[in-house]
């Protein structure tokens, strides 16, 4: 392990990037403790806070996570974040069974609360009205993945399964829709990316600098009016977006011969 003090790059940056690289080759697996920052510092024969800036770059990027009074350790692997809507509804409106052997989540609280300004606006309700919240914390083996909540409006659940502070076997939206009697037919996904709360980075074990990836999920009925409005928070840095979908064919064309002055380039 060595640094090139002549190269243009910084050398905590240097450093980031080896460590990085031998993260990738499997020097260190996820879950394993990397060797303290003194031993490291030693390693490439700089001062420790050298090392502490590229430790702090790979907590950030998301690479590395620190336990106060345990070490700095590999996070693990990047998370492919496929809970849109329809990974959350699967293709025949039960359990994506992918997502439930990879994830466990775990009820947080139920109960009312106000509304946050993009809850209240999905709604068409001004901006603290109380609604129904039921919130949630998903994790994998490594470490929590996600913070979320679902809010209801408090006329479609009243005195509903949707007011108890348990879990249900089954997936949320069933349950929304066996109580309020409305059918989910459509669904919106809006995905932002923002620096987290004090709580998100706190519940998250992030930095609070490091970059969130934030969904706001609407669920409406076949009127278009919304049943559901669902958050999401992921850690930036380890959640990638994938989505396959088809690509339509070239529509067959009626005219042989197009006049070519109507034709684009």
């Amino acid at each position: 392990m060595q640094i090139n003090p002549g190269a243009a790059e910084f050398p905590h940056r240097q450093i980031a990037a080896q460590l990085k690289s031998q993260i990738r080759r499997g020097d260190w697996a996820p879950g394993e403790r990397l060797p303290s920052i003194p031993a490291v510092a030693e390693m490439f024969g700089v001062a420790k806070q050298t090392v502490q800036r590229a430790v702090d770059q790979l907590r950030v990027e998301g690479i590395l996570i620190t336990k106060p009074g345990s070490g700095t350790y590999v996070r693990g692997t990047r998370r492919r974040l496929n809970r849109l809507s329809r990974g959350r509804y699967g293709g025949f409106r039960g359990y994506h069974t992918d997502l439930a052997a990879r994830y466990r989540q775990q009820l947080v609280s139920v109960g009312r609360s106000p509304a946050p300004p993009e809850v209240a606006d999905a709604f068409g309700v001004p901006d603290g009205t109380e609604l129904l919240c039921r919130r949630h914390l998903v994790r994998t083996e490594e470490s929590p993945v996600e913070v979320g909540a679902s809010w209801f409006l408090p006329a479609d659940t009243a005195g509903t399964t949707l007011e108890r502070a348990e879990a249900f076997g089954r997936p949320l939206y069933q349950e929304a829709e066996e109580a309020t009697g409305r059918r989910y037919a459509t669904a919106t996904d809006t995905i932002t990316a923002r620096q987290p709360s004090r709580e998100e980075s706190e519940t998250l074990q992030i930095r609070p600098d490091t970059p969130v990836l934030h969904l706001l999920h609407v669920a409406y009925d076949p009127q278009r009016r919304p049943i559901e409005v669902a958050q999401a928070t992921w850690p930036g840095p380890v959640t990638t977006l994938t989505e396959e979908y088809q690509i339509p064919a070239p529509a067959p064309t009626t005219d042989p011969d197009p006049d070519p002055d109507l034709v684009l380039g």
